[in-house]
């Protein structure tokens, strides 16, 4: 455990500690499927910035890739429950220099931009490749 990341959720309970270290890895995966992960790039950190959206994207992709249909369930566990609470874990993460930002970056980037839960629910699609065959029970 980070102690860093345990400081932040002594300063704000309202976060668990995996919330933090989920957003620190949705970065990571955000950079990578954009190809902006430090070993496609080099190391300027201004050519593996994500935008506020970008990373929200990706962390709605990673959730639903690694917690499936519970993933808004998850979210709501950890305290996530608006766009803009990521980025106040982002913004808290950048405080502790976890995470590092450009001049550009700003906590309204993550303002009320769409319905969290709502895209988690709605990136996790149920086909019949998925459904148990008849045999298989």
């Amino acid at each position: 455990m980070d102690p860093r990341i345990l400081e932040l959720c002594r300063e704000d309970s309202r976060f668990a500690y995996e919330a933090y270290e989920f957003v620190s890895e949705a970065v990571t995966f955000t950079q990578g499927r954009l190809g902006r992960a430090p070993a496609d790039r080099g190391d300027d950190g201004d050519d593996r910035h994500v935008s506020g959206a970008e990373l929200l994207n990706g962390a709605c992709e990673l959730a639903v890739r690694e917690f499936g249909m519970m993933a808004p369930v998850v979210f709501k566990q950890w305290g996530l429950k608006t766009t803009d609470h990521i980025g106040e874990i982002v913004f808290k993460l950048i405080k502790v220099k976890l995470l590092s930002k450009s001049d550009r970056d700003d906590p309204v980037d993550f303002s009320d931009l769409f319905d969290l839960h709502e895209a988690l629910r709605n990136g996790f699609e149920l086909t019949l490749r998925d459904t148990a065959k008849k045999g298989d029970r």
